[in-house]
């Protein structure tokens, strides 16, 4: 049994989570008196000494057959769903008739019961400053900046990576803990409704979006669909509040309309004699140094995308009272996001030395206009681009492959390499714009790893730049060790 880190009293008593949820407590009286959980999980994996497991049943897995292994794990509270106690009762009054620390649950719908006992966890700490971060793109890079600036002055709890969904969100709120003063929660959505659920779990006071891209138009259908969606994370802001809006988005107006709290934009129309923000220079792959009331900043991470970033995280530091200093502090402080416009040097197998751009966490087609201009940006060596799908845009997909494919036919790479099934029409796109250094492979598996990566080692020069720029489930971060002969060690 894996022990718990946190020690102390339940984050919710017996009576809070049934009230909270509505459910039915299966248990004894003494069952009741012992119950106690310090974690919550929904993967049985994660459970530790006196978690809360609540399985969720998907379109292709019941959750609730993992209950025993969650137990055997240290689970003492399990929140199941009403139907499985119905199907199993013996084995759940059994459980808790043998083990008096062990207390069931049963709930009508476990996802909304986690998102209610959420709520209610998150009710307990009135005092706490509560953000939500949101956007098309941007999102966690936002996030860990202005968690980056805060901490130089707060006590502040935070989503860890993404975990930003209907399931994630609920989970992160539940690390918040009596001595946090700020908490920053990332708030993503993969259909329609979900920033709403969640901006009513958290109640946020202050919210930000990053901007109002394409990513998920498929499901949304339009930007103003997602413009309207991405805006519940103000719902709760109160006159106390504020609203953090890219001055430059063209939803910026209709994001602002009815916020109760302050509207508070940032970017480059906000005029330089109330925002106290000066553009420096542009240092390429080196970030972007800027200042603020005078004191100077050198932003690590490069793109002018970055740069408005890390605008709406100065934004919320000053609206919270974080000195120029510690914005400072905090944002020359940041390091990388993993799989998120990582820069290195990179010595091929050849002996070739390159510079490796690796952002292949998440692909939509703003995102990769941002990239593909920042690289043309670049002074230098030449550029070769990996490329892999764009996932999640529907019925526009082909038409957003397409416009990708033009870009690269227009910006002329010493190489492109169009990765994925719906990169072929990138592919072909750019070849009839005349593109004739082009490279197609419709699988990303090990083996066409392997071609691609000889192909780039054929190609590459010294001082090449070389892109990796794809959705997550395209994994093309296996490029790596194959271009570098590392395979294995």
């Amino acid at each position: 049994m894996k022990e718990s880190d946190v020690s102390g009293e339940s984050l919710l008593s017996a009576d809070e989570l049934i009230s909270a949820t509505g459910g039915k407590y299966i248990g004894s009286a003494e069952n009741k008196n012992l119950f106690c959980f310090t974690s919550v999980a929904t993967d049985s994996r994660n459970v530790i000494c006196r978690t809360m497991f609540v399985p969720l049943i998907g379109e292709n897995q019941d959750g609730h057959l993992y209950c025993p292994q969650a137990v055997e794990n240290g689970a003492r509270i399990l929140l199941i769903a009403l139907s499985e106690y119905e199907k199993n009762g013996g084995f759940y009054d059994k459980l808790v008739a043998d083990n008096a620390e062990i207390s069931v649950v049963a709930v009508k719908n476990t996802l909304k019961a986690l998102q209610d006992a959420a709520a209610a966890y998150v009710a307990k700490f009135p005092t706490l400053v509560k953000i939500a971060v949101t956007g098309s793109s941007g999102k966690t890079t936002s996030k860990e900046m202005i968690v980056s600036v805060l901490r130089q002055k707060y006590s502040v709890v935070y989503t860890q990576g993404n975990f930003n969904s209907e399931t994630g969100l609920p989970l992160s709120v539940f690390n918040i803990r009596k001595n946090h003063e700020i908490g920053v929660f990332e708030m993503g959505m993969n259909r329609k409704n979900e920033i709403k659920e969640i901006s009513g779990v958290l109640k946020a006071n202050f919210a930000l979006i990053t901007n109002i891209g394409t990513a998920h138009i498929g499901i949304l259908g339009s930007r103003q669909n997602i413009a309207e969606e991405k805006r519940h994370a103000f719902d709760y802001i109160t006159e106390n509040g504020a609203a953090f809006i890219p001055a430059i988005d063209e939803f910026a107006g209709y994001l602002a309309e009815n916020v109760k709290g302050d509207v508070i934009q940032f970017g480059s129309l906000v005029p330089p004699e109330t925002s106290g923000i000066r553009y420096v220079r542009d240092c390429g792959i080196g970030g972007t140094d800027f200042s603020v009331d005078g004191v100077e900043i050198h932003l690590g991470l490069p793109g002018v995308y970055n740069y408005a970033n890390a605008l709406g995280a100065v934004a919320v530091g000053k609206r919270l009272g974080v000195s120029a200093e510690f914005i400072k502090k905090g944002l020359e402080s940041l390091s990388p996001i993993a799989g998120r416009m990582e820069t290195e040097k990179l010595t091929l197998k050849n002996g070739r030395n390159i510079t490796l751009i690796k952002d292949c966490y998440n692909a939509n087609p703003d995102s990769m206009r941002n990239v593909l201009a920042f690289c043309k940006s670049l002074s230098g060596g030449r550029l070769l681009y990996v490329l892999g799908d764009m996932l999640e845009l529907g019925e526009k997909s082909a038409e957003s492959h397409e416009a990708i494919g033009c870009i690269v036919a227009s910006d002329k790479p010493a190489l492109a390499v169009f990765v994925g099934a719906e990169m072929e029409y990138a592919y072909k796109k750019a070849c009839v714009r005349g593109f004739i250094d082009a490279v197609y492979s419709k699988k990303s598996d090990e083996n066409a790893i392997s071609y691609i990566a000889s192909v780039i080692i054929d190609k590459a020069v010294e001082n090449d730049v070389l892109l990796i720029k794809a959705s997550r489930g395209i994994a093309l971060e296996r490029l790596i060790p194959e271009l570098t002969g590392e395979k294995g060690k």
